[in-house]
Formats: C-alpha cells, sequence, structure tokens
C-alpha cells in the first residue's frame, strides 16, 4: 500500500474576502472529489484572502497509479482560471 500526499499552494487574484475566497475553494475542492476518487481539504492559509493551501491524499498499489491522478489534479488546477497555481509538492509514503 502506497499513500501519496499532495500539497498545492494557490493564488485567488479576484478573492475580496474570506467568503468569496471560500467559495472558489470549495469550487475547485469539489471538481477534484467528483473527477477523481481521492481525499481533499484546505489545509492552510486559511485566514488569508487570496491565499490557499489544498492538501489531496490517495491511497493505491503502485507509485505509477499516484503519479498519474496527481498530475491530472495539477492540471485541472493550472486549467482553472479563477486560481493561479504557485507552487505544488508530492510525497508518497
Amino acid at each position: 500500500m502506497i499513500v501519496g500526499l499532495l500539497t498545492i499552494d494557490l493564488h485567488i487574484p479576484e478573492a475580496q474576502s474570506l467568503k468569496s475566497k471560500r467559495m472558489v475553494i470549495r469550487s475547485l475542492i469539489e471538481k477534484i472529489k467528483n473527477r477523481f476518487n481521492v481525499s481533499v481539504a484546505e489545509v492552510g492559509a486559511n485566514d488569508l484572502w487570496q491565499r490557499s493551501v489544498i492538501g489531496i491524499s490517495l491511497v493505491a498499489n503502485e507509485t505509477q497509479i499516484i503519479n498519474r491522478v496527481f498530475e491530472k489534479i495539477r492540471n485541472l488546477v493550472t486549467n482553472t482560471h479563477s486560481v493561479e497555481l504557485i507552487d505544488s509538492t508530492m510525497e508518497l509514503m
């Protein structure tokens, strides 16, 4: 069993309040959950209007599966116009 953890650091340029930020983040989290069988949560920068850190975890039998799914998630985030990808890190345990 291999556990993968993807941490995504985001900038939300159009957010003018925590409420507008949470709408954008909630929408992105739901999109990721619906397309991929992963666990997702906002794990950092909770009090900042235009920043967010999202943690995504996946359990699989092979590292290739985790790499493939995480790459697709990165592409989805990159192609989402309401957020900008600042950084992403992946860990395997």
